[in-house]
């Protein structure tokens, strides 16, 4: 009876040990997941605060081309206003004068939409950029997720396989 009892605390005291070096291995893989987890985080912000920057620059030559393209509209307005005076002053120059004036409106016209189309393939070019970081960012952290799922069913399986060995049901528990 006494060997029984000593054997019972034996078992106990090396369960005690096997639960202690678990929780220490667990402690230790759950500091390395917050360790990637910050790093994924400050990565994540680094995706931001360049996705912030590429959009303050976008935003920036947007302006700049909208500046442009009103300064060239506002010359070519001043333009066509001069050609509008001419031909009231000169009828024998009023064909020439027009075929001018609808040249340079045409002129107008193409650089409004080249500028246009421009515009919207730099915001087109920004925002496949975005998408792309915030995907990868994405893959990561379901990586990272995956990982944690695998850990947490090994050490799962560990103790149950633990309870077994000790004659422990662990739906007892």
């Amino acid at each position: 009876m006494h060997r029984l009892a000593l054997l019972e605390k034996e078992l106990l005291r090396d369960n005690l040990a096997l639960r202690r070096d678990e929780a220490r291995r667990a402690k230790a893989s759950e500091d390395q997941l917050k360790q990637r987890l910050q790093e994924l985080e400050a990565e994540l912000e680094g995706a931001r605060s360049e996705g912030k920057a590429i959009y303050a620059e976008m935003s920036r030559q947007r302006r700049a081309l909208q500046e442009e393209v009103e300064t060239r509209s506002r010359q070519l307005e001043e333009e066509v206003r001069r050609l509008r005076e001419q031909l009231e002053m000169c009828q024998r120059e009023a064909e020439a004068a027009q075929e001018e004036a609808e040249q340079a409106l045409a002129e107008r016209d193409r650089t409004l939409a080249q500028l246009r189309a421009h515009v919207a393939d730099m915001e087109a070019k920004y925002e496949e950029i975005l998408h792309g970081s915030l995907d990868q960012l994405l893959a990561k952290l379901r990586a990272i997720q995956l990982q944690w799922d695998g850990a947490v069913l090994r050490l799962h399986a560990r103790h149950k396989e633990q309870l077994r060995e000790f004659g422990l049901n662990p739906l007892d528990l």
